[in-house]
C-alpha cells in the first residue's frame, strides 16, 4: 500500500522542466576527447605509416675485388718463402720455391695484390694443388674497404637499393665508438656455396663458417666516408675509433629492409 501511494504522489506532482539536464561530467568529456584523438591518429598511421624492419647477418670487411687462393702447381718440399704476410705483390712475382725430383720450381702470384695469409713454411712437404697463400686483389693499400654481408637467401628480395646498413665491427668496442655506417651497393641474387665464399675471401674456413645455416646471399656494402674520423669512415659516434680499419676484419651487419605497411586494407 505504501508503494502505491508513492507512485500516485509522483504522478500528481508537476514535471520539473525547469531543471538543467546534465549529459556528462567534464572528466567524461576529457576522456572522450582523448579517445577520439587517439583513434584518429591510429587510423592515419594505419593508412600512411610503415614498420621498419631489419635483417642481421655475419659480415667481413674486404676490398672490392676479393681474394684468391694461390695453389702449388707441383708436389715437393718448400725450400724458401719469398714474401711476407701483408706484403704487396705484382702479377707473376715469385712467392715461394719448391724442390721436386725434377728440380726447383718457383710458385708465382697470379694477380697483383696483398698477401693476406701464408700457409706454407720452409721445409714443409706439399702436394700438387695445396693452398700455399691467400692474396687479396688490391692495387694499393689505401684502396677503399667494403663490407660483404652474408644474408639468408629468403631475405634477399626484401633488400632495397641503397639500403642503410649498420656494421658492428669485431675489433671496435661498440659501446665506446658505436657502429660503422654504410649503404647497400649490390645484392647477389644467387646463393653462395662454401667453395664460392672461400674462393672470394681466400679462406676455406670462412666458407664453412658463413654457410652453417644454409647457403647465403652476398650483399656488398659501400662504407660511408668521413674526413673527420681517423679511420676515414662514418660512425654512429662523432669520431669513431682512433685507428685505421684493416681488411679481413669480422663484423655483423644490420640491413634495413623494405618498409612494411602495418595494415592491409581489403576492398569489397
Amino acid at each position: 500500500m505504501q508503494f502505491r501511494q508513492q507512485a500516485l504522489a509522483k504522478l500528481q506532482s508537476p514535471e520539473e522542466l525547469d531543471l538543467p539536464v546534465r549529459f556528462a561530467r567534464p572528466q567524461g568529456w576529457l576522456v572522450l576527447s582523448v579517445t577520439v584523438v587517439a583513434m584518429a591518429a591510429a587510423s592515419v598511421w594505419a593508412v600512411t605509416g610503415s614498420v621498419a624492419s631489419t635483417v642481421s647477418a655475419p659480415a667481413i670487411l674486404t676490398h672490392g675485388q676479393g681474394s684468391y687462393l694461390l695453389q702449388s702447381p707441383v708436389a715437393g718440399q718448400v725450400t724458401a718463402v719469398l714474401v711476407k704476410q701483408g706484403e704487396q705483390v705484382t702479377a707473376n712475382s715469385p712467392v715461394l720455391k719448391v724442390r721436386t725430383p725434377k728440380g726447383e720450381t718457383v710458385v708465382r702470384a697470379l694477380d697483383a695484390g696483398r698477401v693476406s695469409g701464408l700457409a706454407a713454411t720452409v721445409g714443409q712437404i706439399i702436394q700438387t694443388g695445396a693452398n700455399v697463400a691467400a692474396v687479396e686483389k688490391v692495387a694499393h693499400t689505401k684502396d677503399a674497404l667494403y663490407a660483404t654481408v652474408y644474408v639468408p637467401a629468403e631475405n634477399a628480395a626484401s633488400i632495397p637499393d641503397d639500403a642503410s646498413v649498420d656494421l658492428t665491427v669485431q675489433s671496435v668496442p661498440t659501446q665506446e665508438y658505436g657502429v660503422l655506417r654504410g649503404h647497400v651497393k649490390s645484392v647477389d641474387r644467387a646463393a653462395q656455396s662454401p667453395q664460392q665464399i672461400s674462393a672470394f675471401l681466400g679462406d676455406s674456413q670462412l666458407g664453412e663458417q658463413f654457410t652453417k645455416k644454409g647457403r647465403p646471399v652476398a650483399v656488398t656494402v659501400r662504407l660511408d666516408k668521413s674526413s673527420a674520423t681517423k679511420s676515414g669512415y662514418k660512425w654512429s659516434s662523432a669520431d669513431g675509433p682512433p685507428y685505421k680499419l684493416s681488411s679481413m676484419t669480422m663484423a655483423s651487419g644490420s640491413i634495413r629492409l623494405t618498409d612494411q605497411r602495418p595494415v592491409d586494407w581489403l576492398l569489397p
